[in-house]
């Protein structure tokens, strides 16, 4: 009875202190007291990493076009500040901004349903042979 007692009052001070340390600290001050519109800074103070500064400068491609024809990029063309492939991308299907519609994919830049294309039958490219039908995106017999 006893270690129960001991592990009842062992779990409360361990769920005390999560939540005393959880909560802000009265021991915030701001580094100016004239100007409050500072973020406050904790006296318990803050790791390297979180206190670091992001120093590396995010290259898009409305400044720099040339990011998008750089090894790993999704595509050659810059949309909205992202390289896309403008051949193959749903939202931008052909040009900036062209979305196929929720059944319709990109394919070599024009929006086709693959359910029903006999050029593009389950995929871009799959064509269905001389006399097929595609139907709910496979070829089949007329």
């Amino acid at each position: 009875m006893k270690s129960l007692k001991l592990f009842f009052v062992l779990v409360n001070l361990i769920a005390l202190f999560i939540t005393l340390s959880a909560t802000t600290s009265n021991n915030e001050q701001f580094l100016n007291e004239e100007d409050e519109t500072q973020e406050p800074i904790s006296l318990r103070g803050t790791s390297r990493f979180l206190a670091q500064k992001n120093a590396r400068v995010v290259m898009t491609c409305d400044k720099y076009p040339r990011v998008c024809r750089a090894k790993g990029s999704p595509g050659r063309d810059c949309c909205k500040k992202k390289c896309v492939n403008v051949l193959t991308d749903r939202l931008n299907c052909g040009k900036c901004g062209k979305k196929c519609k929720y059944s319709e994919i990109c394919c070599k830049g024009a929006c086709v349903n693959p359910r029903s294309n006999k050029k593009h039958c389950g995929s871009c490219g799959n064509k269905c042979k001389k006399g097929n039908v595609c139907v709910y995106g496979m070829c089949s017999y007329a």
